[in-house]
């Protein structure tokens, strides 16, 4: 089969390679769609994975092909998204159906094969079927889509009027329409650039602030008449922009940090009072919940969302390249030479 495997450091080759044998208790998938994660370009370039050779991609969907098990065989020919993290199943985390939490995890494109490749060989208990009114496309977005109802868990949202979200990428934007199908209208997105802005607008989200034309603090606590916001959502990862969700937030708040760092964080003193004095709540998330066993997790959600209309996922992705453009479209997504969203690969 044909798959980008990942070498050495930036060393991304193109190259036939055997076709994955499914192990005992997993299938092989057709990949038919694949998302390309912000979290792939520093992977792919600048940190690497566990271990080389490697075949990246975690935002992915196709059809099972292939079983081992005679357990499984009802799933070939089935249409499948795939959850990308293996809980090791012995943990406390895991034990507690906390999957998301698992200490000892696997997971696919960065510690063991991902979905850069025609054929990719996942548990079938990673596994969740689509409905046909689902596209691939949309398929490979339930993994950030789920990150981003993740993301709200363990907040009381009824008692919210307000949203504030800082870094409208893929997640960010999708946290942002997650809140407004949970009822939330009044949502401040704050970005840097044109692009952004055009996207939030054909999102239907009304507030946009470009942080390199105005002062979006000034600007939020202004037509918040200084009481702040309810939730605010850090999707960047930057210091200075936590720092700014920490000063938007009003008493009582909640500010959820969803971003990866891009290096240490600090917070100043004065705004480290403001934690103090607002008593604000600071939430970490991580991932997201699938439990198969249940099928009460962030997954199922997301997917009955989807398939009803309510969240959209399909409408972020602003690329469409072919398999064989894979690497032009991680390259685009380094430089930042143009606006993108979601890049998606079509197989």
């Amino acid at each position: 089969m044909r798959a980008y495997v990942l070498n050495d450091i930036g060393k991304l080759d193109f190259m036939e390679v055997p076709k994955p044998v499914p192990r005992e208790g997993e299938v092989l998938v057709e990949v038919k769609a694949a998302g390309i994660c912000g979290s792939d370009v520093p992977r792919i370039f600048i940190n690497g994975t566990y271990h080389f050779p490697t075949i990246p991609g975690h935002e992915f969907s196709g059809v099972v092909r292939e079983v081992r098990d005679k357990v499984h065989k009802d799933l070939i020919g089935k249409r499948v998204g795939i959850f990308p993290l293996i809980p090791c199943m012995k943990c406390t985390p895991c034990k507690e159906r906390k999957y998301e939490m698992c200490i000892h995890y696997d997971y696919l494109g960065s510690r063991r094969d991902g979905g850069f490749a025609e054929f990719v060989a996942v548990p079938a208990r990673n596994v969740i079927e689509l409905p046909d009114s689902i596209s691939f496309e949309a398929a490979a977005m339930l993994e950030p889509a789920s990150v981003g109802i993740h993301a709200l868990q363990g907040i009381d949202i009824s008692k919210a009027k307000t949203a504030a979200v800082f870094g409208p990428g893929t997640i960010g934007l999708l946290t942002a329409q997650w809140l407004r199908v949970l009822g939330i209208s009044d949502i401040f997105i704050v970005g840097t650039n044109d692009g952004q802005r055009q996207m939030v607008k054909e999102l239907g989200f009304d507030r946009f602030y470009n942080c390199n034309e105005v002062n979006a603090v000034q600007k939020i606590e202004e037509e918040t008449d200084n009481e702040g916001i309810d939730l605010v959502f850090e999707c960047t990862g930057y210091a200075s922009v936590l720092n700014d969700c920490l000063r938007v937030a009003r008493r009582g708040g909640d500010i959820v940090v969803v971003g990866n760092p891009h290096g240490d964080v600090q917070i100043p003193r004065d705004i480290y009072w403001q934690i103090l004095r607002k008593q604000l709540h600071l939430i970490g998330t991580w991932n997201s919940s699938f439990v198969p066993e249940e099928m009460e997790d962030d997954w199922t959600r997301t997917l009955e969302a989807i398939a009803t209309g309510k969240l959209q996922p399909e409408r972020q992705i602003t690329h469409k390249l072919a398999f064989e453009e894979l690497k032009a479209g991680l390259e685009m997504m380094k430089d930042k030479s143009e606006y993108f969203n979601k890049v998606m690969i079509i197989l």
